[in-house]
């Protein structure tokens, strides 16, 4: 089922003013973000007085090309995994451990 879009979000101030987002977004769209990233509000990279030197989409676009997110492939080498199997005993081969009366384990005959 398609979602309707919904109309454009206005709130109300506790001074009773209403201010709409979008429209404030919009507005604002190329001024200078706050802080040293060297963006504006809406993610170009802008360089000396402002100026923007790549746009949003292509910073985007590039970075997805770049990061593809595959695992690399580098080679084990041999011997550098642990056999996982060599620390197995067989229950067989345990020996038997027995509580006795203080509650300590020992070994079954001793």
């Amino acid at each position: 089922m398609v979602q309707k879009q919904k109309g454009q979000k206005t709130y109300r101030t506790m001074q009773g003013k209403l201010v709409d987002m979008d429209m404030l977004r919009k507005k604002n769209e190329l001024t200078h973000a706050v802080g040293n990233a060297r963006v504006n509000a809406r993610g170009d990279e802008l360089g000396p007085g402002g100026k923007i030197i790549r746009k949003r989409e292509d910073l985007v676009k590039d970075y997805y090309e770049n990061n593809r997110g595959k695992v690399s492939e580098k080679a084990v080498k041999k011997g550098a995994e642990k056999d996982l199997t060599d620390d197995w005993v067989e229950p067989d081969t345990q020996e038997e451990w027995i509580e006795d009366e203080d509650g300590n384990f020992v070994k079954k005959g001793e």
